[in-house]
């Protein structure tokens, strides 16, 4: 659901302020007069000032007792404010309004992840609210109006791949996208038939919920010759096809559309922002199940602009779809630059964990421009090899390529993912970013609730804004 807690800014701390939270600097001393013993009681609690830490202090008021959180910010950078503003958010839970005396440092970051703390999705009987109101005293207000934004647009990703797969299909995701005011052209099944979208057409054909490929168009108020495509993987559900997943393994699977759900949030967000770029958004969208009319191993189809696979395993889905859209982007949008984004290979879990996602760039300036701004905005990348010894594992006997490695020789699932792709993106640019292991969360702490996380939002929208 959308963050329902407002951020506003107040010129001072307001009088008989109900829970007040007060930072305190590494060497513990207050940053505002309380008219209270402060560094015995950061004392007496041994508080070391780490980001996230909250020392709760009972203060009179008049007709009763408030609150105060001391609360410790670390270095003072970004990513501790962050950490910081979530923790507040956190203890601030049922409560009316919260008043931040805000520290010296990135007021967004602190607002931001106090926002996204404040993130729920619930279905059925309302648990513990979020506080209501967060108010920064002494804060400048354009940073809390871009955290806003940016914490709703991360919101929307989270709410699209949240929604049950009894709720979403490829149709609803369509529905959703053109809710973003932005012009909008979809391909339904006949369409994706006819113009030759054979990858799309193939995952999408074993489920009653026919497929379907979105587009979404930003441009800027000022003219700009600069065009960036993004391209999002968008399986409403993946059941792994004829090449089924174990039980277990499906139940995380209605977020297998989180790529598509973070290109639909950013595009939403581009002109809260003022972003200066064009921007081109390309979900595609199926659900992968398994019926008398699915693909099987060993079809072979024919993608967009003519290149032919054969389908060695059903539930390597995301990578066909991606490549129609590649193939188009690379052939009719004539893009600066493209990035694709993808729950794609648990393999990257394997290799990079569930805090830091994936890169693959045949560009090195392009590579680094989004590692730059995954710092920035606290959506953090490292860059993968593309390795090309790797690409025999893609060699196929009777098609151009294969869509998973035949053999067990390389064994690097997540780099020949990238590499199949690759293969579809032309010569311009081109980054992947696979977030399989980001994009979903298994705890509900500091800004992450449990389930999806909207990663890649932050990234994307940092580096689309602040270039």
């Amino acid at each position: 659901m959308p963050i329902e807690t407002t951020a506003s800014v107040v010129a001072e701390v307001p009088d008989g302020a109900e829970l007040l939270a007060v930072p305190y600097a590494s060497d513990l001393s207050p940053e505002v007069e309380l008219h209270l013993p402060v560094p015995d009681l950061l004392a007496h609690y041994e508080a070391k000032g780490e980001a996230g830490e909250i020392v709760e202090v009972p203060v009179a008021r008049a007709g009763g007792v408030g609150r105060v959180l001391l609360y410790g910010v670390g270095d003072g950078s970004p990513r501790a404010l962050r950490k910081a503003g979530a923790a507040l958010a956190r203890r601030a839970k049922g409560r009316d309004t919260l008043t931040v005396v805000t520290p010296e440092g990135d007021v967004e970051a602190l607002a931001e992840g106090a926002l996204l703390a404040a993130y729920s999705f619930r279905i059925g009987k309302e648990g513990r609210k979020p506080v209501r109101a967060l108010a920064f005293a002494g804060a400048d207000a354009e940073p809390v109006r871009r955290a806003q934004v940016v914490a709703q647009a991360v919101a929307l990703a989270r709410d699209l791949a949240n929604t049950p797969s009894s709720v979403k299909n490829p149709a609803w995701l369509a529905e959703r996208a053109a809710e973003r005011g932005l012009p909008v052209r979809v391909w339904d099944e006949e369409q994706l038939q006819a113009d030759g979208f054979g990858g799309i057409t193939a995952v999408g054909k074993g489920s009653a919920s026919p497929p379907r490929l979105i587009q979404l168009s930003y441009t800027p108020a000022q003219p700009t010759d600069r065009h960036v495509v993004l391209v999002g993987k968008g399986i409403t559900f993946d059941s792994g096809g004829l090449s089924l997943k174990p039980t277990e393994n499906m139940k995380t699977q209605k977020t297998d559309m989180a790529g598509g759900a973070v290109v639909i949030a950013v595009l939403g967000a581009l002109a809260e922002l003022g972003a200066p770029v064009r921007v081109t958004g390309l979900i595609a969208a199926a659900e992968n199940m398994p019926s008398g009319t699915a693909q099987r191993p060993s079809d072979v189809i024919k993608h967009y602009g003519g290149r032919t696979v054969e389908v060695l395993n059903t539930d390597a889905e995301g990578r066909l779809v991606l490549a129609d859209a590649l193939a188009y982007a690379d052939a009719e949008l004539d893009p600066d630059a493209v990035v694709d984004i993808a729950t794609l290979t648990g393999a990257i879990t394997v290799a990079l964990g569930r805090n830091v996602g994936a890169v693959y760039s045949s560009d090195d300036v392009l590579a680094k421009q989004l590692i730059d701004a995954g710092e920035a905005g606290d959506d953090r990348l490292w860059r993968m090899p593309l390795i090309d010894d790797y690409t025999p594992a893609l060699e196929s006997p009777i098609a151009d390529l294969t869509n998973v490695e035949s053999g067990s020789r390389f064994g690097a699932g997540s780099i020949t993912a990238a590499l199949f792709l690759r293969e579809f993106a032309g010569r311009r640019p081109w980054a992947h970013l696979d977030i399989a292991g980001v994009g979903r969360s298994t705890v509900d702490e500091g800004v992450l609730s449990k389930g999806a996380t909207g990663f890649g939002v932050r990234v994307l929208l940092e580096w689309l804004t602040r270039a």
